[in-house]
């Protein structure tokens, strides 16, 4: 599968491998977070490289349905069941902040964006309590929402909360124009340079696949940690939801403004402006990563939804994005522990990274250059509630009950032999002279791994929608063949499953 917006000819292209090893700042990840904040940093004369694992915007940012909006389905409201309203307002303010430097950079640079009415939508009676207690929450957190009963949907909606003057975008033309901006500036950007290591020394000595560098400073604007100092994967849950870009039928008229519901399961709308007319794009239908028995069901669930409101629309695009709610629901941005304050980091996004990632950009950037904004002073020292502290209880006992059920599962799955050929576009796992491994077929290749997740070892599931392997412990992702994606991991999987190791 491929999104709508990495579906395209880009005109971007790597930088080689800098000759040049130290640097004031080096960045992790080539997403939005760690592209604002490499712009940032080097338009103050910082010498600044990206190291990117895959290629620009390939995870997150190349998959969102690109919402800037301040209104974010119910999540003021859950915010405000732990945090006070002083928090839930400077989290409000984070928001207003990247948000208003996100659409700002683009009016600057011609980038197009559409302005759009935000609409959150009940179809349920339950929806719609919940519906107004997010209402007063953003009311008294400053948002000047409203309600309506005719949204402009065609379907039954018992009542809709919108925010006018929000925003939706191209986030791969957003990336363009950063990097063509950070490369003014005197930056790099270094695609297929997996970090898999930062010390703890002075000047950070910084290990990748393409050689070690050092820094001053480094941030790791990964989708989620791939350090595991202050064991952020422990208080993250992976979430994965789906989307499509529909073609209507000529003359079927589309909702202008942009949808999301307070029911589950979510469902996102979105139009889109291309060449051969106007787009639907539609999302949701999410589970926690790796956990799924079919996460291809849950795209055709998404796929049917969308057909019996749009019928006769033609699927264009179909994906998949992998997004990081923390369990006390506050995005974590700034020093990393034990990182001796020159380590940085963002991350718990939630799905709400247009806006959050920027705001955290602004913060880290801070932070590195001197000062500080009163929302992200008020964020650090927030006090995690019970309910919050709770939450991780919970989510760490579910891990581990996860690991020791499929420990105990792959011994009664069939053995995995040499002849072990999967039906294509499938995956088993099971064990192979005593190891657990992953067998699929992907297009008539048949490929065996480890069934052992690179990351702590949780017992990876296959992945039927984008063929992949996925683990259900903390998120990471790998290819048919081993390779990394996405996630805490910082390895490929080993593939010399059942043999002798020296």
């Amino acid at each position: 599968m491929k999104s709508l917006w990495l579906d395209r000819e880009s005109g971007f292209t790597s930088d080689a491998v800098p000759e040049e090893k130290h640097f004031d700042t080096i960045i992790v990840g080539a997403g939005l977070t760690g592209m604002v904040t490499a712009l940032l940093l080097s338009r103050s004369g910082q010498r600044v490289v990206v190291f990117e694992a895959r290629t620009l915007g390939a995870v997150t940012t190349g998959n969102t349905t690109g919402k800037v909006s301040l209104l974010q389905g119910g999540a003021l409201s859950s915010l405000r069941g732990q945090y006070s309203l002083k928090v839930v307002r400077a989290y409000v303010e984070a928001n207003k902040s990247g948000q208003a430097w996100l659409t700002q950079y683009m009016d600057q640079q011609g980038v197009s964006f559409q302005r759009r009415t935000a609409v959150t939508f009940a179809t349920t009676d339950d929806g719609a309590q919940r519906l107004r207690k997010e209402a007063a929450v953003a009311r008294d957190a400053g948002l000047d929402v409203h309600f309506s009963r005719d949204p402009g949907v065609p379907f039954p909606v018992v009542e809709a909360l919108e925010l006018d003057g929000q925003a939706q975008i191209h986030p791969m033309e957003l990336l363009d124009a950063l990097a063509a901006d950070i490369r003014k500036h005197g930056g790099r950007i270094v695609e297929g340079a997996q970090v898999q290591d930062v010390g703890s020394g002075q000047p950070l000595e910084v290990s990748t696949r393409k050689g070690t560098f050092t820094a001053d400073t480094v941030v790791v604007a990964t989708g989620t940690p791939i350090l595991d100092r202050g064991l952020y994967f422990a208080k993250l849950e992976p979430n994965r939801s789906y989307a499509a870009a529909l073609r209507p039928p000529s003359g079927m008229p589309l909702p202008q403004a942009m949808y999301l519901s307070i029911d589950a399961p979510t469902r996102s709308q979105r139009t889109h402006p291309a060449p051969g007319g106007e787009l639907l794009l539609v999302g949701g239908y999410g589970h926690t990563g790796g956990r799924a028995v079919s996460p291809q069901q849950h795209l055709n669930d998404l796929l049917g939804w969308a057909n019996e409101h749009y019928p006769g629309s033609e699927v264009t695009h179909t994906w998949s994005a992998q997004d990081y709610q923390a369990t006390n629901l506050m995005p974590f941005f700034g020093k990393l522990p034990r990182g001796h304050g020159r380590i940085f980091f963002g991350t718990g996004y939630n799905k709400w990274g247009m806006s959050n990632g920027v705001a955290a950009a602004l913060s880290i950037t801070s932070d590195i250059l001197g000062g500080q904004s009163d929302w992200a002073t008020t964020i650090h020292h927030r006090v995690t509630s019970p309910q919050g502290a709770l939450q991780a209880v919970r989510l760490n006992a579910s891990t581990a009950k996860r690991m020791i059920e499929d420990t105990a599962r792959v011994r009664k799955n069939p053995e995995i032999t040499d002849g072990t050929h999967p039906p294509e576009g499938s995956g088993v796992v099971g064990l192979y002279k005593g190891e657990p491994a992953a067998v699929s077929t992907v297009d008539g290749k048949v490929c065996m791994v480890s069934a052992s997740c690179a990351h702590l070892g949780g017992l990876l599931t296959w992945n039927d929608a984008e063929k992949s392997w996925d683990c259900p412990l903390h998120g990471s992702r790998f290819t048919p063949e081993g390779k990394y994606l996405e996630g805490p991991a910082t390895h490929d999987l080993h593939k010399s499953v059942g043999k002798k190791k020296n």
